[in-house]
């Protein structure tokens, strides 16, 4: 295939800083302000990046120039002439997220506002094999790109939040390692034959990108951000970074043993967090203990909250585990890392903060020691549902962030 693929991390020692590095930076620092802030002026952004007015006049006018940021009107101020206002320039680049999951992909495409345009959605089958997943993903972009061709001329690239471990080798070559669907070994690049730009992650760390980026954990220096659906996982986020390891495989919570000698977990483990708290487990719960019910995914998972509110006495004993395994998984967590916020998103957290936030976030604080755990706020992730295609998407934007104008290639093909 010849998908073009691009690491998420650069290792090594860096080197003193130039005088064009700096610019580089502070140019940098600029755009993602104004991105951020949907619309401002050359003030505003002198008064955040502490550089002069001049020094921002200037990088205003590489970027206008660029066609990555527009002049939006003006507005009155207090003493003078009208304050300019700037925004991105939505049409200036544009960026693909992908959510990819064992049972299809969900592709999103984004223009530099970071407002979704259009989305494509393909699978729906159970357990489907790596190749399916490739086929389906290269369906979903066919079908954008037939939809947006203009938004292919200023493309940066494809983000992948994936279902496992994503590894970043020398050279920048990217493999992932997806045990608990068991799929074998498989460079990314070959998930995708279009020629675009490929960036991967693992699906929970896209999520907790999405959430620094402008969600529940931005300008937060300590954050757990959780993915809970079929599958469990999660971001750690320390002084402002996503952590990432030695190899990229840190934040694999799902896989920690909590009961010995526990329950069979998909990964071929016993005991793991993942097969108390995955979304299969917890059905598999109530339908143990005698619950009826229809399907697997988000109206089952409804369904057993919706018997647990109307007092049903099964559903009240699943969820009282539930709550309580959900705890003390995340206490230990809390103990371990301190964190300022723990942000849970994911189909089946969303579906859970909805009613039983109140009783997640004392039954932690009761697992955790009575320290750090009356240090963190529970929050659910910001950006609902889309969070890991969204995150995905961030990496291209990072890309088109750091990357100095002469260097920049748009995807043309």
């Amino acid at each position: 295939m010849t998908a073009r693929t691009a690491a998420t991390r650069v290792t090594g020692s860096a080197a003193p800083a130039t005088v064009s590095d700096v610019r580089q930076r502070n140019r940098t620092q600029a755009l993602r302000s104004i991105i951020l802030s949907g619309q401002t002026s050359r003030a505003a952004l002198a008064r955040e990046s502490g550089l002069s007015v001049a020094s921002v006049t200037n990088l205003v006018a590489e970027l206008i120039s660029e066609g990555l940021v527009v002049e939006a009107g003006s507005v009155a101020s207090s003493g003078g002439r009208p304050v300019t206002l700037l925004a991105p320039n939505p049409s200036g680049a544009y960026f693909l997220g992908a959510d990819v999951g064992e049972r299809g992909v969900a592709v999103e495409l984004f223009d530099l506002s970071m407002t979704r345009v259009d989305r494509e959605f393909r699978g729906g089958r159970e357990g489907e094999p790596i190749e399916a997943i490739a086929r389906d993903l290269d369906e979903a972009l066919d079908a954008l790109r037939q939809r947006n061709p203009l938004a292919w001329e200023r493309m940066m690239g494809l983000g992948l939040g994936l279902p496992g471990i994503v590894e970043s080798e020398p050279g920048g070559r990217q493999v992932l390692y997806a045990q608990s669907l068991g799929w074998p070994a498989i460079p990314v690049a070959d998930l995708v034959s279009h020629p675009v730009t490929i960036f991967a992650e693992n699906g929970a760390k896209t999520q907790a990108m999405a959430e620094l980026w402008d969600g529940a954990a931005r300008g937060v220096g300590e954050a757990l951000v959780v993915l809970l659906g079929r599958g469990v996982g999660l971001g750690i986020v320390s002084r402002g970074q996503l952590a990432g390891g030695l190899t990229s495989s840190a934040g694999e919570w799902g896989h920690v043993k909590i009961v010995r000698g526990g329950k069979l977990c998909r990964c071929g483990g016993h005991g793991c967090v993942e097969a108390y708290l995955g979304a299969d487990a917890i059905l598999e719960s109530w339908r143990q203990a005698g619950g009826e019910f229809e399907g697997s995914g988000w109206r089952a998972i409804g369904s057993l909250l919706d018997a647990d509110a109307a007092g049903d006495p099964v559903a009240v004993d699943v969820v009282n585990e539930l709550v309580a395994t959900l705890g003390s998984a995340l206490g230990g967590l809390v103990n371990l890392t301190n964190p300022e916020r723990v942000i849970i998103g994911g189909w089946v957290g969303l579906r859970l903060m909805e009613t039983l936030a109140e009783r997640i976030e004392a039954a932690t604080r009761e697992e955790a020691l009575a320290r750090p755990g009356a240090q963190f706020d529970l929050l659910a992730c910001h950006f609902g549902g889309d969070t890991v295609a969204l995150g995905a998407a961030m990496m291209p934007l990072q890309a088109l962030l750091n990357e100095p104008p002469s260097q920049r290639r748009f995807e043309s093909a």
